[in-house]
């Protein structure tokens, strides 16, 4: 019997990769995205290597009554969601706390707590109910460390841990799995939308080393939800070989 996963942000990078590893895993999918257009296209990619089923939602993670509604038009033959990935998340510029930006601090907290928690409210029930399921939040070495002009999305990635950690305590006594997947610094769309689509500042967080793809972080889910049913990572940590905690070696070439 194939399994039923939901990947949010599927439209590019981490959620992109994991969908095609969980297609590769025989999971049926319900994708999420804002961009119908994109997220079209991963469909059909992951259509044309793999024969499972897909379902798209196109709304916006930080509005409740629009996951809600999403949520709600899943149809019964997904319903009983194994895996949810709580992919969704972003950042904006690197200013210091004196000089940032309501509108991107507010879009940060609303996407990677607000909608984080919202698509967990509405999928654990039926998780709880069934005993049994498995919820992977994807942190960031961020999580745990803070650099220079990350103020407040380090702290929305610490949040993003103590969620993962209470979940973990709330769940447990019915049998469900909380992961959280930290990666270092990962070449994917996620510079370019830190620098509003700047690409060459976007570069320049690359150079001279060979960061984490989003292929990377989607081998680690496959091992993860590969794992025995009685074995759960809390926990895995990732970065490229160049890189601890916070400091990046810049000698190791592509």
């Amino acid at each position: 019997m194939r399994k039923i996963a939901l990947v949010t942000g599927a439209t590019a990078g981490f959620g992109k990769a994991i969908a095609v590893s969980l297609a590769k895993l025989n999971y049926d999918l319900i994708l999420t995205g804002r961009n119908k257009e994109r997220l079209n296209q991963v469909m059909q990619t992951i259509k044309n290597q793999y024969d499972v089923e897909i379902f798209p939602l196109i709304y916006d993670v930080r509005n409740y009554d629009e996951c809600e509604k999403a949520f709600l038009s899943i149809p019964e033959s997904l319903k009983q969601i194994d895996l949810l990935v709580n992919n969704a998340g972003l950042a904006l510029e690197m200013e210091p706390i004196h000089t940032g930006s309501l509108e991107d601090w507010e879009l940060m907290i609303d996407t990677n707590i607000k909608g984080l928690l919202y698509m967990t409210r509405l999928v654990t029930p039926g998780m709880v109910e069934r005993k049994k399921g498995h919820i992977i939040n994807l942190g960031s070495i961020s999580s745990r460390e803070v650099y220079v002009g990350g103020n407040v999305y380090c702290a929305t990635k610490h949040a993003v841990l103590a969620l993962s950690q209470g979940m973990r305590m709330d769940l447990i006594p019915y049998n469900i799995k909380v992961t959280q997947l930290s990666p270092g610094a990962a070449e994917t769309n996620f510079s370019i939308t830190r620098f509003h689509g700047d690409e060459e500042k976007a570069k320049k967080v690359y150079d001279g080393y060979t960061p984490l793809s989003a292929e990377d972080v989607a081998n680690v889910v496959e091992y993860v939800v590969s794992l025995p049913e009685h074995v759960c990572i809390n926990e895995i940590i990732l970065t490229s070989t160049a890189q601890f905690n916070g400091i990046i070696h810049r000698d190791h070439k592509k």
